[in-house]
C-alpha cells in the first residue's frame, strides 16, 4: 500500500500516512473550501489501509480547525474506533499548544465519546 502525503496549504493541513509504520499525522490549520472534498481521500486511505489488518497511532497537530472539518475528524476518529473495536492496536495523540484551552477542550471532548486510547498532550 502506497504512503498518503497531502501537502499543508493556507486552509489546508499537512498529512502524512505512512503505511509500513502505520504512523499517521494531520497538522496546520483545516478550514477548506469544502472539508468534505479535502478529508475524503484520507477516509478512502484509511478504509484501505483498515482492511489491511494493521493498527496506526494517529497524530492530530491542529491550530484551528472550522465546524465542517470538525465533522470529517470526527468520521476519521470513528474509523480508528472501529478498528479498535475490530481488534486492531490504534491510538490518537491530540497535541495543543499548552496556552490554547479551546484546542484542549476539544481533544477531551472527542476522547470522552470514544473507547480506544486517546491522548490529549500539551506542548509549548
Amino acid at each position: 500500500m502506497n504512503h498518503l502525503t497531502i501537502a499543508g496549504t493556507k486552509t489546508t493541513p499537512s498529512v502524512m500516512f505512512n503505511a509500513e509504520t502505520g504512523q499517521l499525522e494531520i497538522s496546520g490549520q483545516s478550514y477548506p473550501e469544502s472539508a468534505l472534498e479535502f478529508y475524503q481521500p484520507i477516509m478512502d486511505w484509511l478504509d484501505a489501509y483498515f482492511k489491511s489488518g494493521q493498527g496506526a497511532t494517529l497524530s492530530f497537530r491542529l491550530q484551528y480547525f472550522n465546524t465542517s472539518s470538525s465533522k470529517c475528524i470526527l468520521n476519521i476518529l470513528r474509523m480508528f474506533e472501529k478498528a479498535y473495536k475490530e481488534g486492531k492496536k490504534v491510538e490518537v495523540k491530540w497535541y495543543h499548544n499548552e496556552a490554547d484551552e479551546q484546542m484542549q477542550e476539544t481533544g477531551e471532548e472527542f476522547a470522552e465519546h470514544l473507547t480506544l486510547p486517546f491522548k490529549v498532550i500539551a506542548y509549548k
